[in-house]
């Protein structure tokens, strides 16, 4: 359990460092690409099997597939999602981010075969409300039906990367590789990234600032832990990955609400507080599938 609450306040203080994003206006791309060469450097220095790292065997290791895809993904979804705040709104790109938990779920009811109990997935159901409910201000959503394809590859994208971590955690994964895994997998995000940037570069589209160094740094070293974490709460025998998805996104929604409101000075609507409560309802039953389901059996 710690592994998860470590996972909910790492990705949260992610979240966290991006509305600083806006307000010092930092350039994303930049500072993304920086965020991923920091956290693949964090990874090589903090994996206690250095003596084994080498071009040769991270290129021919069993993983590699999976953190190439998983690489491919981040960059490309992160865009999309920078894209669709900026033309969509932060509150249907968000929606359309965290609903992408239903991927993963399904994943681990039907790939792995975990426990389908009628309390869990009523939990999970919950959870797609609760999103929902977090993410507007009206309880309503309306955007421009152009943009539709963006939010379904949103959607896919993040998804099809935490599915994606799953299988790589369930196949290929264990302590002696982990290390190379997260490093090559954030070093593949950060060099897919300076492709982008190149070309954007070529075009005149941007310069280069300190600030923007700067802050990718720091959002790096919450984001390689954040992996780290994750994957252990993957790797646990106490949850399954049909329960972990759905808990670390309600978490990381009750946590940001109350940042946003200490921090921010943010205001919740009605819809909002229903969409943290559903959230603590959905943890619940989630967390305590196997104790509810001894009380009713």
């Amino acid at each position: 359990m710690i592994d998860i609450i470590l996972t909910i306040i790492t990705f949260s203080m992610m979240l966290i460092i991006f509305k600083y994003f806006e307000l010092f206006k930092v350039n994303n791309l930049q500072a993304i690409i920086v965020n991923y060469f920091t956290a693949g450097f964090l990874a090589i220095a903090l994996d206690n099997n250095q003596s084994e790292i080498s071009l040769t065997k991270v290129l021919n290791a069993d993983y590699i597939p999976q953190a190439f895809v998983i690489g491919v993904l981040f960059i490309i979804t992160f865009n999309l999602v920078a894209y669709g705040t900026q033309k969509i709104g932060i509150a249907i790109t968000t929606v359309a981010n965290k609903m992408s938990m239903i991927i993963p779920v399904l994943a681990g009811l039907f790939l792995f075969n975990e426990d389908k109990d009628l309390i869990k997935i009523a939990g999970v159901l919950l959870a797609v409300f609760a999103i929902y409910y977090s993410s507007t201000k009206n309880g309503k959503l309306s955007f421009d039906k152009k943009y539709l394809l963006i939010i379904i590859l949103i959607f896919i994208g993040q998804g099809l990367a935490d599915s994606t971590l799953k299988w790589a955690q369930e196949k290929t994964l264990n302590e002696s590789n982990n290390g190379t895994f997260f490093a090559s997998t954030f070093i593949i995000a950060a060099l897919m990234g300076s492709l982008f940037l190149i070309y954007e570069t070529i075009k005149g589209q941007h310069k280069f600032k300190l600030k923007n160094i700067l802050w990718g740094i720091i959002l790096g070293i919450p984001n390689y832990f954040t992996l780290y974490f994750f994957v252990k709460a993957l790797s646990s025998d106490v949850f399954q990955s049909s329960q972990i998805f759905p808990i670390v996104n309600m978490g990381v929604i009750i946590i940001t609400a109350i940042s946003g409101i200490i921090l921010f000075k943010e205001q919740l609507s009605r819809s909002n507080w229903l969409g943290i409560l559903l959230a603590v309802v959905a943890i619940s039953l989630i967390t305590f599938t196997k104790e509810i389901m001894q009380i009713f059996y």
